[in-house]
């Protein structure tokens, strides 16, 4: 698409904004607008907003993923673990080159974080 240069943010639904942002601020993102108690919540990523929206029109379905790249996908792991969250499995190693993790916030979204294999060979 012409003109087209970044994902500036992702918003997910939550049924509920108090349960979803201790969650997430477990993961260690922080708060940057809005909170527990509000109908809308940003979180900052990097230069990503990564919004919440409190969804009143009915259950929240799994849509699709959030894919977050890390420095070290093992440390997320332990440190996921050791803020009492339970990911889906283990970092493993990926035929398409990425070293990932999943984990399912309350709401059913999928988040993944991953770290980029070496090359082969280099």
């Amino acid at each position: 698409m012409k003109g087209l240069q970044t994902i500036s943010a992702v918003t997910l639904a939550t049924a509920d904004m108090d349960r979803a942002v201790a969650f997430y601020e477990a993961l260690g993102l922080s708060c940057d607008k809005g909170g527990r108690g509000t109908d809308f919540t940003t979180f900052r990523v990097g230069k990503l907003a990564l919004n919440l929206i409190a969804e009143t029109r009915g259950p929240i379905r799994w849509w699709g993923r959030v894919i977050f790249h890390v420095a070290d996908v093992d440390a997320v792991y332990r440190d996921v673990r050791a803020a009492g969250l339970a990911p889906d499995f283990a970092p493993s190693d990926a035929p398409w080159g990425e070293r990932y993790f999943h984990i399912t916030d309350p709401d059913g979204h999928e988040l993944s974080f991953a770290t980029p294999l070496p090359s082969a060979g280099g």
